[in-house]
């Protein structure tokens, strides 16, 4: 292996590869050593938020098959958009683990920033609609332990919003 090359240098460029046809609004799940990269893009930050849990979910299983039958609302906060980011798919794994859920259809239906210096926090309102997991209908694919911050980035490029991050499976 030549200096400066690595599974790092590797992932990096797979993840170059997955930017550069990446749609917006889209996801896609980039390579990573040993958990999961989603890097999600929308025209606005909540439009980004929701392909961002449409990205976990296509990890779950087959998003496709999941019916709305079921909604549930995640009302969350983070003293910046990196905290928002992993309380919004930390609460929506909650339901996954408590109740059994996935999800196909997520609506973010405001992210503000509430008020002022030290004491400023952002806000997040959203619903998210899916039906308990069924083996028989559903494909099993991979279960999610957690959110991490690992290799998160929240960036507003060329237009359009861009989160990213690791989930560990």
């Amino acid at each position: 292996m030549a200096a400066g090359e690595g599974p790092y240098e590797d992932i990096e460029k797979e993840l170059r590869k997955v930017l550069a046809e990446l749609p917006c609004p889209g996801f896609a799940h980039a390579p990573h050593t040993a958990d999961v990269l989603i890097v999600a893009r929308g025209r606005s930050l909540e439009e980004a938020f929701e392909q961002a849990a449409l990205g976990v979910y296509e990890v779950v299983t087959d998003t496709s098959k999941v019916e709305p039958r079921v909604e549930r609302r995640v009302e969350t906060s983070g003293m910046d958009l990196y905290q928002l980011l992993y309380r919004w798919i930390e609460d929506l794994l909650f339901y996954t683990d408590s109740e059994g859920l996935v999800f196909s259809r997520f609506k973010v239906e405001e992210i503000k920033r509430v008020g002022e210096g030290d004491e400023a926090e952002y806000q997040l309102r959203a619903r998210a609609w899916g039906e308990k997991f069924n083996p028989d209908k559903h494909l099993h694919r991979t279960i999610v332990k957690a959110m991490t911050y690992a290799m998160m980035e929240i960036v507003k490029e060329n237009g359009c919003w861009r989160v990213q991050f690791v989930i560990d499976i």
